[in-house]
């Protein structure tokens, strides 16, 4: 499956590839293709990079992305995951919620795995759930252009939904309510949906 919104990333380069495969047939002269070996290429990566899986939902409050976990703060229920060119890209629901508010803010493009990336371009989700209040950032890095949202204010999300998705390398920060434990630690590879990031250890008082 193509993540929502990747259609031109993806189907652009194979469209403009085409022409040139044509020709080379039509012509019987090979040197047309050598111009679409390129385009063909990038096809080829979009299709990688823009792919979005099927995912299991996992036990607990699951990652909201696909990579190496940077940061697991217990005190400050912080958790950051980096994502990697080569990692799905698409953003998932860390659990049941109702969206608060989506608000982006321009920033610059610094390194995503760097602490000076905090300034970057972003877009913060902030979800009502029955544990309290849960922040999520999305984080533009040097290529990451784009971020993507599939939700607004007011929209109720499931676990493991799709909620949006940035564009060629970025980070996610989650920051959670107290009474939670992390199951994971810094240098965890972590998948969106699936993996199960931590656990409620003190359950919420009506």
């Amino acid at each position: 499956m193509i993540a929502r919104g990747a259609g031109p990333f993806v189907f652009g380069p194979l469209a403009a590839m085409l022409p040139f495969a044509a020709l080379a047939l039509l012509l019987r002269d090979p040197r047309w293709s050598y111009a679409s070996i390129p385009l063909g290429l990038a096809f080829l990566f979009s299709l990688v990079f823009f792919r979005d899986p099927y995912r299991e939902k996992g036990a607990g409050i699951v990652s909201p992305a696909d990579g190496r976990v940077l940061a697991a703060d217990a005190d400050r229920g912080r958790l950051v995951v980096f994502m990697g060119v080569l990692n799905v890209h698409v953003n998932r629901a860390p659990l049941d919620a109702r969206v608060a508010s989506v608000v982006h803010t321009r920033g610059g493009h610094a390194p995503a795995y760097a602490e000076r990336a905090a300034r970057n371009e972003r877009v913060e989700t902030v979800f009502e759930t029955r544990l309290g209040r849960v922040t999520m950032t999305q984080v533009a890095g040097v290529f990451a252009r784009r971020i993507v949202p599939y939700v607004r204010r007011g929209d109720a999300v499931r676990k493991g939904q799709r909620i949006g998705m940035i564009r060629f390398g970025s980070r996610v920060e989650l920051v959670l309510p107290p009474g939670v434990r992390f199951t994971v630690q810094a240098g965890d590879r972590v998948r969106a949906g699936e993996t199960t990031v931590a656990e409620v250890v003190d359950a919420p008082r009506p």
